[in-house]
């Protein structure tokens, strides 16, 4: 007998299906799956989701307008039942001071239009929207504004929300104009599409003439 004559031979084992026929397809089949959901997410309209995660604008800051599409509420510092003793009303929405000169200061701006500056008071009926500009001509010297909400300019809006469940009728505005050089300004207010015309005297005083 050969050397290999005694040799056992280890019997095979049965065959079976091929490992790799199943093994494959499941992974192909979930990877197919993964990318039709990406492609899906892909088509789907983000804009929901967006906008669960920024509010609307006007959410944000529900405090700053009183009416749907208007200004921002120009701050106030205090409510009155009328205007003040030593005010002229100017329009319908609009008080003035009456004094025949409102002093001024240096105002330190370096705006050469805002050499000085004269504080007063400006008084707005409730629930208003006025627009206040320095008359035709005066753009490069004067400047207004009322509220502290910006840079002093030729022309401001002032909004005068009303208190929530308040009884106020009117509203005071801190601020003031500015001026070049002591003059006599004249000034344009509008208020629900009306031009009244209003003249003060910023460091010396409007002479008036008036009719016999």
């Amino acid at each position: 007998m050969s050397a290999h004559a005694g040799t056992t031979r280890t019997p095979r084992a049965p065959a079976q299906p091929e490992p790799g026929v199943g093994s494959r397809t499941r992974p192909i089949a979930w990877w197919g799956l993964l990318s039709l959901v990406v492609v899906l997410s892909a088509c789907t309209p983000g804009g929901d989701s967006r906008q669960h995660a920024a509010p609307p604008a006007d959410n944000a800051a529900p405090s700053t307008d009183a009416s749907a599409g208007g200004p921002p509420c120009t701050p106030s510092v205090d409510t009155l039942a009328a205007p003040p003793a030593g005010y002229r009303l100017v329009g319908k929405d609009v008080a003035v001071p009456d004094a025949p000169v409102i002093s001024t200061d240096d105002s330190g701006e370096a705006d050469p239009a805002a050499r000085l500056f004269a504080k007063w008071g400006l008084v707005v009926r409730a629930g208003a929207v006025v627009d206040l500009r320095v008359a035709p001509g005066w753009q490069d010297r004067a400047r207004l504004g009322w509220g502290g909400t910006g840079t002093p300019a030729a022309t401001v809006t002032v909004h005068a929300c009303a208190p929530e469940g308040g009884q106020a009728q009117w509203m005071a505005f801190v601020g003031g104009t500015w001026v070049a050089q002591a003059a006599c300004v004249p000034l344009i207010v509008t208020s629900d599409g009306q031009d009244d015309p209003v003249d003060l005297g910023i460091g010396l005083p409007c002479y008036r003439t008036t009719a016999p």
